[in-house]
């Protein structure tokens, strides 16, 4: 998929949400570029919800609001070496978890954000040398294949936000 169809699928797809849960949101952007997890050389994060916190932050009167932003260079990085990859369903599960986290923000809820922790944690658990420590992988939605949806565990963290 290139760049200008990643956007407009994107376009497409937040044109789909209910009004309700873009409420305070500045925009949804497909950005071009790639981004590294930080510590890995071979991790990609596909989004995340950008929430700067109170208006006051940074010392700005106005803060500089509510974004989600899916990145299409990560995408394109995860698919290059995935055969099976399904642009369409990657791009919507990103940004309805990314919009996830900004009701959950709205609310006052970070359910979401301690969920993705645990699955950063279970990753770098998995990510250790075979001679680490056994990991718990019998969690009852997943287990060492995939998640409970039959998705790869390491590809449903990359889709998830901060």
């Amino acid at each position: 998929m290139t760049y200008r169809q990643f956007r407009t699928t994107v376009q497409r797809m937040t044109a789909e949400i209910p009004e309700g849960f873009l409420r305070d949101l500045q925009g949804v952007h497909a950005l071009e570029q790639e981004v590294l997890e930080e510590g890995y050389d071979d991790v990609w994060r596909m989004g995340e919800y950008l929430d700067p916190g109170p208006d006051a932050f940074l010392g700005g009167d106005a803060g500089l609001g509510r974004h989600v932003a899916l990145y299409w260079g990560s995408f394109r990085a995860i698919a290059e070496n995935d055969p099976d990859f399904d642009w369409e369903e990657e791009i919507w599960e990103t940004l309805t978890h990314e919009l996830q986290h900004h009701v959950e923000s709205l609310a006052g809820d970070g359910r979401l954000i301690e969920q993705d922790l645990l699955d950063a944690q279970q990753f770098d658990a998995r990510s250790e040398p075979a001679d680490a420590a056994p990991t718990d992988l019998d969690r009852p939605d997943t287990d060492a294949a995939g998640d409970s949806a039959g998705r790869p565990w390491w590809r449903r963290l990359l889709g998830r936000g901060s």
